[in-house]
C-alpha cells in the first residue's frame, strides 16, 4: 500500500545521493510518482548529462509506482495556482500537492517553500 508522495526533488535527492537522500531511498519502495513528475525527473537527469541509455537505466531500476498524471488532476494543479502563487510552485510540484491532497497522502518534498503552503496537505521535508 502507498504510504507517500514524492517530488521530483526527493527522487533525484535519492538518485544522487544528496543530504535526504537516504529517507527518500527508503521512501520509494512503497511510494507514488507522477508521470508529469517524471517527466521533470528526465528532464533535470538530461540536463545534467545523461545519456538516453543512462536515463532509461535510472528510470527503470526507480521502485516507486509511477501514475499518470490525468484531466482532473491537471484541474487540481491549476486550481492550486491562486493558492500557491506567493510560493511560486512550479507546475510539477503543483501536481504532486494536488495528487496528495487527492490520495489523502503526504507529499514529500526538499523545497523549503512548501512549509509555507497554506494547504490541507501533509508536507514533509526530506532536509
Amino acid at each position: 500500500m502507498a504510504r507517500a508522495v514524492l517530488d521530483t526533488s526527493v527522487v533525484f535527492a535519492a538518485i544522487n545521493g544528496e543530504p535526504g537522500g537516504d529517507l527518500a531511498g527508503d521512501l520509494l519502495p512503497t511510494a507514488l510518482f507522477l508521470s508529469v513528475n517524471l517527466a521533470e525527473l528526465a528532464t533535470k537527469l538530461m540536463d545534467a548529462g545523461l545519456d538516453r541509455d543512462e536515463l532509461a537505466a535510472v528510470i527503470g531500476a526507480l521502485e516507486c509506482e509511477i501514475v499518470p498524471f490525468d484531466a482532473p488532476l491537471a484541474v487540481s494543479a491549476g486550481l492550486l495556482r491562486p493558492l500557491t502563487r506567493a510560493q511560486g510552485p512550479s507546475l510539477g510540484d503543483r501536481a504532486c500537492l494536488a495528487f496528495a491532497l487527492a490520495r489523502g497522502l503526504p507529499a514529500y518534498t526538499a523545497e523549503r517553500s512548501w512549509a509555507k503552503l497554506d494547504l490541507p496537505i501533509d508536507v514533509r521535508l526530506i532536509r
